[in-house]
């Protein structure tokens, strides 16, 4: 039997690259866009096999309206992927009011919603599979990304602990991770905050990088989509997926120096336990001095 999926900004990017794979496996999809004139040609293709939905995902309203009208349409939602998102990049004191407010909206407030929204019917059919399009600067901070990171890293803590609250429930959840991908996510759909003096080191060589057209993604879109269109049929699909070899090189070096910092420190972790003496024993010997 076909799947029923539910995807957010299926009109570009990997939304539409795994748009176009799910139509041609034989499934059905509730493609969402702001735009849904961008999906014509995918409509005249699949015919009734797409419902194109004008959703703006920051409007909670919408989100529900589009969710009900899939349930009307195709009776149920098997496969939901929240991938609608975009980048910003700047200083974090740099970012006006409005830029902060709509990453959040938009790369964390909601995926959030869309879920909660579409887990109630899950719920009552007992299945379903829920992918998180993220980010391995989800996993991973770098100057200049901090409020698309925060969002990013947000939603990784979302997944993993709504993976283990909706397991007894048969629904399953994976945080896909890319690195960098032949997407517009540095191109077209990026923004950035005003500039400010004292970043240059830090967010202005970032912001050089992008702008001068020296960043070229490694990964393949087309080939994100078939891995994903395979994960729907995993038994037991891991919780945190990375994607791409250069989010894979950025992981493993953040994951040694984060246990190397782990073991530097353990003593110190380990002194600030309810244990009489034990932390003053610990920071009289390290700082030679008695903690009052």
């Amino acid at each position: 039997m076909s799947k029923i999926w539910f995807i957010t900004g299926s009109s570009r990017g990997l939304g539409r690259s795994l748009t176009t794979a799910v139509l041609a496996s034989g499934d059905k999809v509730a493609a969402t866009a702001r735009d849904t004139q961008q999906l014509n040609d995918l409509k005249e293709t699949y015919g009734d096999n797409i419902l194109p939905l004008k959703l703006d995902v920051t409007d909670n309203q919408q989100i529900h309206q589009a969710v009900e009208e899939t349930l009307r349409t195709f009776g149920r939602i098997d496969v939901l992927v929240n991938n609608a998102g975009f980048g910003i990049i700047g200083a974090a004191e740099a970012f006006t009011d409005e830029q902060v407010q709509s990453q959040l909206d938009t790369n964390l407030y909601a995926p959030i919603e869309v879920t909660r929204a579409v887990l109630p019917h899950m719920r009552k059919q007992r299945s379903g599979f829920i992918m998180q399009i993220s980010s391995v600067g989800g996993r991973v901070g770098n100057a200049g990304l901090t409020m698309y990171q925060a969002a990013k890293f947000g939603l990784g803590g979302f997944s993993e602990a709504l993976a283990k609250e909706v397991a007894p429930l048969n629904i399953k959840v994976t945080c896909v991770e890319p690195g960098g991908f032949r997407t517009d996510w540095a191109g077209a759909s990026m923004t950035y905050a005003p500039n400010i003096e004292g970043y240059e080191e830090s967010v202005g060589k970032r912001v050089e990088y992008i702008q001068s057209g020296q960043f070229i993604p490694v990964g393949d879109p087309d080939k994100a989509a078939a891995v994903m269109l395979r994960l729907a049929t995993e038994p037991t699909p891991p919780v945190h997926l990375v994607l791409g070899s250069e989010a894979i090189a950025i992981l493993e070096k953040a994951n040694a120096d984060r246990d190397a910092e782990l073991q530097k420190w353990k003593t110190v972790s380990l002194s600030t336990d309810a244990e009489e003496g034990g932390a003053d024993k610990f920071l009289n010997t390290t700082f030679g001095k008695t903690y009052k």
